[in-house]
């Protein structure tokens, strides 16, 4: 079976004017994500926590001390059942609001608390919603465009869901069920890359290739797969962004599966943010 295969070549490419905008479009999107309060530009702790009561606040004193905000922003209570409310120095309980797909939160004195779980495991996330890295963060950097590296690759249906073991950057092991994989060839090579994670219903690629600890991040970088249909799924490669851990040490982000290890250089998405 012949399989979708990649041109990408040295040479300048021909970018047409609509894929331009389209791209532009995306990455003005991607900058504002990134950039927004609850964006990872902000992000300044990530401390575990147990079921009970806590004292939170900057000031030493505190059961969990906070490197932003007031020196004791109060009593963060975490029930059994997971549910966790703030209570504040004038006696007000304040509970962290569901959300979807993000964790629960609460926006108070200028902070922004989630209570962010991760196999099974609670953690305080605080934001910082003034913090100067994101009030000065200036621009995201690309590799050229290279239409070449949008890919129409075959979508493939496992027979049977698969379960397939992460790991973390922290060390922990998550755990995955696969239905799909995307296949495309490179210079003759059969390439499979398998989706680990739905994110804004899309399956997302977590992947490395020959430019990480260089160019781009030395983890991963993620892809989402756009436009599934008719048993092909695109991968513009251009889109490729840097996860979460590459703007800040408080983020948890997966690492690529063995499959996603690329043994070339793939020259289009993000760059090594400058920080």
């Amino acid at each position: 079976m012949l399989w979708p295969q990649t041109t990408a070549t040295p040479e300048q490419p021909m970018i047409d004017p609509a894929y331009a905008d389209t791209l532009a479009d995306w990455r003005a999107a991607r900058l504002a994500d990134l950039a927004a309060e609850d964006g990872w530009l902000n992000l300044t702790d990530r401390l575990e926590l147990t079921p009970g009561t806590h004292r939170v606040g900057s000031a030493a004193d505190n059961d969990l001390v906070l490197t932003a905000g007031p020196a004791h922003l109060g009593v963060l209570v975490l029930d059994d059942d997971g549910r966790a409310s703030l209570r504040t120095e004038g006696g007000a309980a304040l509970p962290f609001q569901p959300q979807p797909e993000t964790p629960a939160r609460l926006r108070h004195a200028g902070l922004l608390l989630e209570l962010h779980v991760v196999e099974g495991a609670p953690a305080l996330r605080v934001r910082d919603i003034d913090a100067p890295y994101r009030r000065n963060f200036n621009d995201l950097r690309y590799f050229p465009t290279n239409p070449a590296w949008c890919i129409r690759a075959a979508w493939q249906a496992f027979d049977a869901p698969q379960a397939l073991a992460i790991d973390m950057v922290n060390g922990v092991a998550s755990s995955v069920t696969l239905t799909h994989r995307a296949v495309f060839q490179h210079d003759g090579q059969r390439i499979d890359l398998l989706p680990t994670h739905l994110k804004q219903g899309k399956p997302m690629f977590v992947f490395r290739d020959r430019t990480a600890g260089q160019e781009t991040y030395a983890a991963s970088r993620f892809l989402f797969g756009e436009d599934a249909s008719d048993g092909q799924i695109t991968l513009d490669f251009n889109k490729a962004f840097n996860p979460p851990c590459a703007f800040t040490d408080h983020a948890i982000c997966p690492l690529p599966p063995q499959q996603n290890i690329l043994p070339f250089r793939i020259e289009a998405g993000e760059l090594l943010p400058q920080l």
